[in-house]
């Protein structure tokens, strides 16, 4: 994408603000020079006034009328969050008033779900983007670029492994713990952004899915806490993931970086990527035999991350910028309705294998 692109300035409204994420993006449409103007929209009116209240910055108007905000003329684009059960009726509200959409992840409880809003999508006209903004991380964009640029060769293993705070520490009753409300659980809330990376940074698709998860914390949740995949990619690669709430030692709350243990690693015939962090990864480790490469067939790179009130700092508001664009311009989005549905597959995949046993071809 070219940089120098700027978004025309619009408005832009926030559906939904009692998700775990709503008050991030609310921030990060607070920093955006490019949104004028925000229209918050709940149906609480209460956590609609407190919102105002507490953080009320370019917000304009603040209403429990769902059809009054998205009837707004000026209305460009909307960032709806909301529990995943409630948000497909909402997300298809939005896209059927030819509004511009950014979902929150997993868009559904199920890809059934995601199908029926890409669907009202495309039957609109109208843009739709899914919050799987890690691809917009530095050190993402470069992985995938030295994949690309072919110096680890033919991919042979992605492996990944992200484990995160006990669920005693993430209030076992939150509704990210109901099967009937969430869905599911590690997998479709936060093993789904790491799919989505191993599928954007090896330009691959996954095609098989075998898995085996399992509810172990001893809470009274009737999700998955623990997830393990084993996968197959459409060029032949294999990878795996490793996922749950484990880390009994990282403290409570919901926003807190030093309570991650990650690891991804690319692996190819002629090299490979990696790194480990316990928050945003700011170092990426390479080695490669590549002849293009024989003067330095091992190096590493250090990121300072910008910082920003936005979710995901400063890459937070690049994510969202770069929607804007897509939404004005002949430009592509980090996200669409179909990285969602793929990811979806991904997830569902996975609970049918753990159940039956098998392998499960997508």
């Amino acid at each position: 994408m070219n940089d120098t692109l700027v978004p025309t300035p619009v408005t832009a409204a926030l559906l939904g603000v009692e998700h775990p994420h709503s008050l991030a993006h609310l921030r990060t449409l607070q920093q955006l020079p490019e949104v004028e103007r925000i229209l918050l929209w709940d149906a609480d009116a209460d956590a609609l006034a407190r919102t105002r209240r507490e953080l009320g910055d370019k917000v304009e108007t603040a209403s429990t009328d769902l059809d009054a905000i998205l009837a707004r003329p000026d209305l460009h684009f909307a960032i709806a969050a909301l529990r995943n059960d409630l948000g497909p009726d909402v997300f298809l509200r939005t896209l059927e008033a030819g509004k511009h959409l950014m979902a929150e992840k997993p868009i559904g409880r199920r890809a059934a779900d995601t199908e029926q809003v890409i669907a009202a999508a495309r039957r609109k006209g109208v843009k739709l983007g899914v919050c799987y903004q890690n691809r917009a991380n530095a050190v993402v964009e470069e992985a995938r670029r030295i994949v690309g640029s072919g110096a680890l060769g033919p991919l042979m293993s992605v492996e990944m492994r992200m484990v995160t705070t006990a669920v005693r520490a993430r209030n076992p009753q939150h509704w990210l713990f109901s099967q009937a409300k969430a869905g599911g659980g590690i997998l479709s809330w936060l093993g789904c952004h790491y799919i989505d990376l191993m599928r954007y940074m090896a330009q691959d698709e996954i095609v098989a899915v075998q898995a085996e998860i399992a509810t172990r914390s001893g809470e009274a949740i009737d999700v998955e806490d623990v997830a393990v995949l084993a996968l197959r990619f459409a060029s032949g690669a294999v990878g795996s993931l490793h996922a749950g709430y484990i880390l009994a030692l990282s403290g409570g709350g919901y926003h807190n970086p030093a309570g991650y243990d990650t690891y991804v690693g690319i692996n190819g015939r002629l090299g490979r990527i990696h790194w480990s962090s316990s928050s945003s990864p700011n170092e990426l480790n390479v080695e490669t035999i590549h002849p293009a490469w024989a003067g330095a067939p091992q190096w590493s790179s250090q990121y300072s991350h910008g910082q920003s009130p936005a979710y995901g700092g400063k890459s937070g508001e690049a994510f969202i910028r770069r929607f804007i664009l897509s939404t004005q311009q002949d430009i592509l989005g980090w996200t669409s309705g179909e990285d969602a549905l793929q990811v979806a597959r991904v997830v569902d995949a996975a609970y049918e294998s753990s159940r039956t046993g098998r392998r499960v071809e997508l």
